[in-house]
């Protein structure tokens, strides 16, 4: 009954997430790397670094399994919000385990799918989203593994090097890893606080080198498999969409440690106050009164479960480190890591708040469990109540402002865009577009099987062709066919004025599409 109580929890929560996007979800194609993530995983191409073949690989599941529900570019959105429906459902769990108390997990469940970004985020295609759910289920399958390790150490000394059922979860905890760091590298900030926690869960692991040996193997096989998805389909088995050259060895090692971004992490120890200033109003933003509490939170987190806290805090403190130094993304999308393990605090703070008040004082049992008997119980259940309902009061009456704020419903503007263009553009033309621009015609004619017969050069193609500069791209093609640009680029934009005959379709400037009629004076 208990178990199945538990279930019931975590869907009924994964779904109020799954529903809060829905009414708020991008209907269709967008711009820039959502309309890549949007082509790439129903083709099963490859993705700009670091690839991202497991969020391909399961985006093309998403789009064969929920085909009946809509046309591939909603399904890719539909996945970000089932990513964050699994995140918030194993956040109710996870919260159950840390505090005892299912009422706080529904809480904290709940206010980290309707905390702004994550909400945001579900609303379109997004890897993040993916790594959010990762995350969570890592962090559940960690503190299960504590939970069997610390129960048969403090009951049998000396049981270090037993075999334990247990150990399980730590071997499908390093499996998952393995998923993980082939969705995103902000996975590998979590390598040193796993490891730290591991240790300081049972400091004798060193001499189960059958059990580490395992864990490694099975975490370097699911790497490594879920990498092969970069050279297949680049080479043997080549998709209609790849970024790179991922089947050659410098390709690969180009796309996988992300070697075009290596400029974007600037002055990491530089501006602190700035940094701790920004994070402060980005914390606050997403949390609204509850800010101010995160870190008596963790305060809280570091008494009552400090393994935990070491887990979460440094894996935290790492990724909003990076994450303040880091300049080429839209940044709001790293910190939902931290935003579920704050909401794991806030609830652990809940936690303490519901033993104080009810004079109970049990770190590890079921509320059921509690040698203070059923009336304990049932006082310290009302104070759960309360605290659960303290806890989600702020988003309740924020819902209506962020819901405002993330919905995407009417976000059109990529779709018009790509249907106008692919209607003025003549029968086997060429454009020189510009990434934002080339990702919604790569989904329009690669996924939807239009205009064929155009070809789009975007910069990463004249780079994988060697095709040279910009100008060498429409004098090649001049007299051979018409030829069309658009460009964002200042100087690129008054280079085409200065060089080139222009008619502007849309706008007055490359900026929009723009026809090149010819050379100026020929």
């Amino acid at each position: 009954m208990v178990i199945r109580q538990r279930l019931i929890a975590c869907l009924l929560v994964g779904s109020v997430a799954v529903v809060a996007a829905s009414f708020a979800m991008l209907p269709g194609i967008a711009f820039w790397d959502t309309g890549e993530l949007q082509s790439v995983g129903p083709l099963l191409g490859t993705a700009h670094p670091t690839g991202f073949p497991t969020y391909v690989l399961l985006g093309w599941l998403a789009s064969v399994v929920l085909q009946p529900l809509g046309e591939p570019a909603f399904l890719m959105n539909l996945l970000s919000a089932i990513c964050v429906g699994v995140a918030a459902a194993m956040t109710v769990d996870l919260v159950r385990r840390l505090t005892g108390w299912l009422i706080l997990g529904i809480a904290g469940g709940i206010g980290l799918a309707l905390t702004p970004t994550a909400w945001a985020m579900a609303t379109h295609a997004e890897t993040h989203t993916l790594h959010l759910a990762f995350v969570a289920i890592v962090l559940w399958l960690l503190v299960a593994w504590e939970d069997h390790v610390r129960g048969r150490l403090e009951t049998e000394p000396g049981a270090e090097t037993r075999v334990d059922r247990g150990d399980r979860f730590l071997i499908a905890a390093a499996g998952v890893f393995g998923l993980a760091l082939g969705n995103h590298s902000l996975t590998i900030l979590l390598a040193l606080p796993v490891g730290l926690y591991v240790l300081a869960v049972d400091p004798g692991i060193w001499r189960r080198w059958r059990l580490v040996a395992t864990c490694v193997a099975v975490l370097v096989v699911t790497v490594a498999l879920v990498y092969l998805e970069l050279p297949l389909r680049a080479g043997l088995f080549r998709a209609p969409l790849v970024y790179g050259r991922p089947d050659t060895w410098e390709g690969f090692k180009y796309i996988v440690l992300a070697e075009q971004f290596r400029d974007s992490v600037i002055d990491p120890f530089g501006e602190l106050p700035r940094k701790i200033g920004d994070l402060v109003a980005r914390t606050t933003t997403q949390f609204g009164i509850l800010a101010p509490v995160i870190p008596v939170a963790f305060i809280a987190t570091a008494f009552r479960r400090p393994r935990y806290a070491l887990l979460t805090g440094t894996a935290a403190a790492l990724t909003c480190f990076f994450a303040a130094s880091y300049v080429n993304a839209d940044i709001s999308r790293y910190y939902l890591g931290p935003a579920l393990m704050a909401w794991t605090w806030l609830a652990i703070l809940g936690g303490v708040v519901v033993d104080v008040g009810a004079n109970v004082r049990d770190d590890h049992a079921e509320p059921l469990d509690h040698p203070s008997g059923a009336a304990a119980v049932a006082g310290s259940g009302l104070i759960a109540v309360i605290v659960a309902v303290a806890l989600l009061a702020p988003t309740i009456v924020d819902i209506p402002a962020r819901q405002v704020a993330v919905d995407s419903r009417r976000l059109l503007d990529a779709s018009t865009w790509t249907d106008r263009a692919l209607e003025v553009m003549e029968p086997k033309a060429a454009i020189v577009s510009w990434w934002s621009y080339s990702t919604p015609l790569w989904y329009a004619q690669h996924v939807e099987g239009r205009r064929p017969y155009i070809e789009i050069i975007d910069d990463r193609t004249r780079l994988d062709e060697n095709l040279g500069g910009l100008t060498d791209v429409i004098d090649a093609n001049l007299g051979k066919r018409p030829v069309y640009v658009i460009r964002t680029d200042p100087n690129e934009v008054r280079l085409l004025t200065d060089r080139y005959d222009l008619e502007y379709i849309d706008g007055r400037d490359a900026r929009g599409l723009t026809r090149v009629i010819g050379r100026k004076g020929s």
